[in-house]
């Protein structure tokens, strides 16, 4: 058995933003774990721009934003154990992987977790019909024709409008292909704005809400699909099927953390999430057990996945260096018009806390409020908010220090 300071499972922009972080807090001794042949992960294949803004200032694509994470890696002298699947963490933090050398069991004194997410496959959809070639998930395509130049298909369905469906169908169009349509089974859009614009409306690609589809066709290559809209309860309504010809069906319905390794350990989960319950430092219910990234909450921005991993990375090295904060904890619940918030717990430490969160529908003008029983500790308004982009609210640690029970936070439609 092997030893290191601190083993960050996963390779892609959390993991690496997370080791640079742990690094330039005083931890040398680090190690990444990583199953695909290099690092990157998802950014590899994301060749579009609009990587970077806010986390460093210029607008860069997928791949570029990428390899500034794994120079910064390399300038370090971090070691990454490529072609490596981590299949078990212990709660005593021995972390046992695989790979072409044979079984590696490393004690660590911290593990990050940054995993990512996987998307929903088609078997979770409970689709009607054959299981003819041309079904893929969006990023799957993503890669085919990206990273290995081929085309998919010629005329596409996108089933669902999360980002990566909305990407995938503006790209399927520069290629040559004819997006005939992009349905999404709730009544708004999952995707950020700026891609519905950018990606559809720019493209004159149709975007039809409250519609989902209905059934498959196509034996060896598919040849259509019929779509239908939906009602409150998301069945399908009688008398308002129709039929697409096409040979290709995009899948973008949602991503899944990659957490059977979280859960394997006996981490304590957040159903609303998919990811670990978690303090401010990005903690989890087991000492010494970090999650950031997509594995812990999905993300808009690959910025704020940098953000959630330094965190996470300057936690870790503050515990092996024997200088992890401690102090009261009190919980985070969500309230009215909130699905979820994140982090899960508060550890009162005299520090101002971020308080990330989603809606659970659009709301035009809107108003935050973060009470401790009575007592108002933040508010913030927004002109409008959408279960597609992440909200964020400070709370001063004066106020915080005060809490003396769950801290609450809902939303008020303004008129």
């Amino acid at each position: 058995m092997r030893t290191s300071d601190i083993v960050i499972v996963g390779g892609g922009p959390a993991g690496l933003a997370a080791a640079v972080a742990a690094f330039d807090r005083g931890v040398k001794d680090l190690l990444i774990l990583d199953r695909e042949d290099t690092p990157g992960g998802i950014l590899r294949q994301c060749i579009h721009n609009g990587f970077g803004l806010h986390k460093l200032g210029q607008e860069l694509t997928g791949p570029e934003y990428a390899a500034h994470y794994v120079e910064e890696v390399k300038n370090r002298g971090i070691p990454v154990m490529s072609e490596t699947m981590v299949t078990g963490i212990s709660p005593e933090l021995v972390v046992t992987a695989a790979n072409k050398s044979g079984i590696l069991k490393i004690q660590a004194k911290a593990v990050i977790l940054a995993m990512g997410c996987r998307e929903r496959p088609r078997g979770a959809l409970n689709i009607c019909g054959t299981r003819p070639a041309g079904i893929y998930s969006a990023g799957t395509a993503q890669k085919l024709v990206n990273c290995e130049g081929y085309l998919v298909g010629k005329k596409v369905v996108i089933l669902g409008s999360g980002d990566i469906g909305l990407i995938m169908a503006r790209r399927m169009t520069l290629e040559g292909a004819k997006v005939e349509a992009v349905c999404e089974i709730l009544p708004y859009s999952g995707g950020l704005k700026r891609n519905i614009v950018q990606c559809l409306e720019d493209y004159d690609i149709p975007l039809y809400l409250s519609t989902t589809v209905r059934e498959i066709h196509g034996r060896e290559r598919l040849e259509g699909v019929t779509i239908a809209q939906v009602d409150e309860k998301r069945q399908s309504v009688p008398g308002t099927e129709r039929f697409i010809p096409c040979d290709t069906l995009l899948l973008s319905c949602g991503l899944i953390p990659e957490n059977e390794l979280t859960r394997g350990a006996g981490v304590a989960m957040d159903r609303r999430t998919g990811g670990a319950c978690v303090d401010q430092f990005r903690q989890t219910s087991l000492p010494g057990i970090y999650a950031c990234g997509n594995v812990l909450q999905v993300h808009d921005l690959v910025d704020y996945v940098s953000d959630e991993a330094e965190i996470a990375g300057r936690a870790a090295a503050d515990r092996v260096l024997g200088k992890a904060p401690a102090g009261e904890t009190v919980e985070t619940v969500p309230g009215n018009g909130v699905r979820y918030v994140l982090p899960q717990r508060v550890v009162k430490t005299g520090d101002e806390v971020d308080l990330f969160l989603r809606v659970t529908r659009p709301f035009g003008k809107s108003r935050f409020t973060v009470k401790a029983g009575e007592e108002v500790l933040a508010s913030a308004v927004r002109p409008a908010v959408s279960p597609g982009e992440m909200e964020k609210i400070r709370v001063p640690a004066g106020k915080l220090n005060a809490a003396g029970g769950p801290i609450t936070v809902s939303l008020e439609e303004m008129v």
